[in-house]
C-alpha cells in the first residue's frame, strides 16, 4: 500500500511539473511573440545654415626663361594679391604665404617638344577667416587683380578656382536636431500603432544616424564646400514595441 501511495505521489509531482513547465514554455512563447511585435520608423530633422569659415587658396604662376625675372614677377604678383586682400578688409594675419614651387622644364628627363618658357614658378596664398561675407565680396572683384596683371591659376587641383565655405558648428546643432528627429519618429510610430489597433510601447532599438552637411541647392556638379548656405540633415531609425 505504501509502495502504491508513493507511486501515485511521484506521478502527481511529475504531472504538476510537466504542466508547470508547459505553462512557462507557453508564457515565454507568448512574451516572445509580444516582444517581436514592433514597428521601424525614421525620424527626420533638417536645418539651413550659413558657413562660418572661409578658405581661399589663391595660386598664381609666373613663367619665363630668366629665373631671376620670373621670381621678381612672382613677388610682384604676391604684393598685388596682398594689397587686393587688404583693400577688401581682410587682415594680414588671415593670410598665409605658402612655399614657392619651381619647375625647370629643361631638367625634366621625359619632356618632349620645344620649350617656350623654361621656368614655371608658382605660389599660393591661403586665406583663412571667419568673415565669410568679406570673402564673398572680394571673390566678386577679381577683375581688379586681372587689371593688375595677376591671373589666378586653377592648375594642380582646385587652388585658385574660388573660396571654400565650411560649417564648423555642427556640435551646437546636434542635441536639438536629435531630439526633433526622435519626436518625429515617435509621432510616426504612434500613428502606425493607432492605425493597426495597437498601443505604442517603448523603444526596442535606436540608431541615431549620421549627420550630413549638404549643399542647400542640389544642382549637378555643385560641391557643398562651394556654397555658402548649406543643409544639415540627420535621419534617425528607431524600433518601437507594439502592444495589444
Amino acid at each position: 500500500m505504501n509502495s502504491k501511495g508513493t507511486w501515485w505521489g511521484a506521478a502527481l509531482v511529475l504531472a504538476a511539473g510537466i504542466a508547470l513547465g508547459g505553462w512557462f514554455v507557453g508564457q515565454g512563447f507568448l512574451e516572445g511573440r509580444q516582444a517581436d511585435r514592433h514597428v521601424t520608423v525614421k525620424g527626420f530633422a533638417e536645418r539651413i545654415v550659413k558657413a562660418d569659415l572661409a578658405l581661399w587658396p589663391m595660386r598664381f604662376v609666373a613663367t619665363g626663361n630668366d629665373l631671376t625675372q620670373v621670381q621678381e614677377k612672382l613677388r610682384s604678383d604676391a604684393a598685388a594679391v596682398l594689397a587686393f586682400l587688404a583693400d577688401a578688409g581682410i587682415p594680414r594675419e588671415a593670410v598665409e604665404l605658402q612655399s614657392v614651387e619651381v619647375t625647370d622644364l629643361l631638367a625634366q628627363a621625359y619632356r618632349s617638344g620645344p620649350v617656350e618658357s623654361r621656368f614655371i614658378v608658382a605660389q599660393t596664398l591661403m586665406v583663412r577667416t571667419d568673415d565669410v561675407d568679406r570673402i564673398i565680396q572680394a571673390s566678386q572683384k577679381l577683375d581688379v587683380l586681372v587689371d593688375a596683371g595677376v591671373v589666378l591659376s586653377s592648375e594642380m587641383g582646385p587652388s585658385g578656382s574660388g573660396p571654400f565655405y565650411l560649417f564648423t558648428r555642427l556640435n551646437d546643432l546636434k542635441p536639438e536636431m536629435i531630439a526633433e528627429a526622435t519626436r518625429n519618429a515617435r509621432a510616426a510610430a504612434r500613428q502606425f500603432a493607432e492605425d493597426s489597433g495597437s498601443a505604442l510601447g517603448g523603444i526596442r532599438t535606436a540608431n541615431q544616424g549620421l549627420f550630413q552637411i549638404l549643399p542647400r541647392d542640389d544642382t549637378p556638379g555643385m560641391m557643398e564646400s562651394r556654397q555658402v548656405m548649406k543643409t544639415v540633415r540627420v535621419v534617425s531609425t528607431i524600433q518601437y514595441l507594439l502592444q495589444d
